[in-house]
């Protein structure tokens, strides 16, 4: 059996894969560019739904202003490991935008947040933001290039790590035999845009890379025994 991974997988990544006996095809979908911008002031409440909202954070933002961070909101386990890491404390991390924004709104309803984000973000977060009247300013980071790359075969699974991932590989992909696979995804927003483009997905347990490997590892283990 084979997978086909959208994102360059570590070592480690791989080895799970390897163990479980599947054979793997990797490629990035996607690729990151940061986008240079400039505060002037200090921050309070900060939200970052993605570890390349944190490495433009870290790359741009002065140490001053990285101190003045009372509260920080966060999507995924990785993205507040990458800011623990850095010695900024996270207040809230949810599995996805719209679950985020939903408790922003319950507890938090006063405060005025900063949001950075990338050109291509999500609508879910800053809609349910506005409707329910919380202040928030979203500052550009980082932009999502798609890269075109075509598989004329099927695989067993497909391993997707955000909506833009999945666009990317749909748009090179919609004449192909490869759209038939199964779309596992780390997460419900990318899963979401999976639907779209696939009659089977599959959702990580968690938002981690390892998460989305091991539940296509279960599925395909009991496929292969039916």
């Amino acid at each position: 059996m084979t997978v086909l991974s959208t994102k360059k997988l570590k070592p480690n990544q791989r080895e799970l894969l390897l163990n479980a006996g599947l054979q793997f095809v990797e490629y990035d979908a996607i690729r990151t560019q940061e986008v240079a911008f400039t505060l002037s002031r200090k921050l309070k409440n900060v939200i970052i739904t993605s570890q390349n909202g944190v490495r433009a954070l870290l790359n741009n933002l002065s140490s001053e202003q990285l101190e003045s961070i009372k509260s920080c909101f966060t999507v995924g386990t990785k993205t507040t490991a990458l800011l623990a890491e850095n010695g900024i404390k996270v207040t809230k991390t949810a599995q996805n935008g719209e679950e985020l924004a939903r408790f922003i709104a319950e507890n938090y309803k006063i405060e005025s947040f900063t949001y950075f984000c990338g050109r291509q973000r999500r609508d879910e977060l800053p809609t349910l933001l506005k409707e329910n009247n919380v202040a928030c300013e979203e500052v550009v980071v980082y932009e999502t290039h798609q890269i075109t790359q075509s598989f004329d075969r099927t695989f067993d699974g497909i391993l997707f790590f955000s909506p833009s991932g999945v666009n990317a590989f749909a748009k090179a992909n919609k004449n192909t035999r490869a759209i038939d696979s199964i779309a596992f995804c780390i997460g419900e927003t990318t899963a979401t845009t999976a639907r779209i483009r696939f009659k089977k997905v599959i959702v990580s347990n968690s938002t981690t890379i390892e998460s989305t490997i091991a539940k296509a590892v279960k599925i395909l283990k009991e496929e292969s025994r039916t």
